[in-house]
């Protein structure tokens, strides 16, 4: 309509094309204020809500739980939309697969015994935590994720993404989970099933540390529940 504006009337371009004359002079004024139209500003609004809860999840959040976490604070904007948006931001979630082994297991290496015998609850923090490897997609790669709980406060004390589950996404998690609490962890037990928590690096830097290291059956979900859990 703008380009046209010299040729025909604002009236009759405004009925072909079945829009409003005042919504056309709204936008106009507001090319001139240089002032962005109120559709236009709930966009860049909406973009930078989105970015912000998923750059709170570190990357993690999908549409499901970003939309969610929108209608929480009272937008109650689609999931289509929101999956639009991120489509546009080029920002993705987390998505697990159905199902890939993570399981490596040492036929060489020696077992701790199940200190916790599916017994999770604790009442103190460090008495106890957990700890598992699993799989996912981030964007279009495949990743794995080794994260450490306290079974406690069920907080995550630190946590490893790579693109491989060798010994030192285990190691970098411990860690993380170690400087969270200060390094004050001598007789905390470090509950996980066998797999790659086997590896000779692993047990000698729990010994270093005083942790107390005990394991469950492997691919047995129930030894180690809590783990598998997050």
């Amino acid at each position: 309509m703008d380009a046209e504006y010299a040729n025909f009337t604002v009236t009759r371009m405004a009925r072909l094309l079945d829009v409003s004359r005042d919504g056309y002079y709204c936008w106009r004024a507001a090319q001139r204020r240089d002032v962005p139209l109120p559709s236009e500003q709930r966009h860049d609004e909406l973009d930078v809500k989105i970015l912000s809860f998923h750059r709170a999840s570190r990357g993690a959040y999908g549409e499901p739980r970003i939309t969610g976490d929108l209608h929480e604070i009272g937008d109650m904007v689609s999931h289509n939309t929101v999956a639009a948006h991120m489509k546009s931001l080029g920002i993705v979630g987390v998505s697990p697969r159905l199902f890939k082994v993570t399981t490596v297991q040492d036929p060489s290496a020696t077992y701790p015994p199940d200190l916790v015998q599916r017994q999770s609850r604790q009442e103190t923090l460090d008495a106890l935590w957990t700890s598992d490897i699993k799989y996912m997609t981030i964007g279009g790669g495949d990743a794995y994720l080794c994260a450490i709980r306290d079974e406690c406060s069920s907080r995550v004390l630190g946590y490893s993404v790579q693109d491989h589950m060798r010994t030192e996404i285990v190691l970098d998690a411990l860690d993380q989970s170690v400087r969270t609490r200060r390094g004050l962890v001598a007789g905390t037990v470090f509950h996980t099933d066998l797999a790659q928590f086997s590896d000779r690096k692993i047990k000698e830097r729990c010994e270093h540390l005083k942790i107390v290291r005990s394991m469950g059956r492997t691919g047995t979900a129930y030894d180690h529940a809590t783990a598998e859990s997050f």
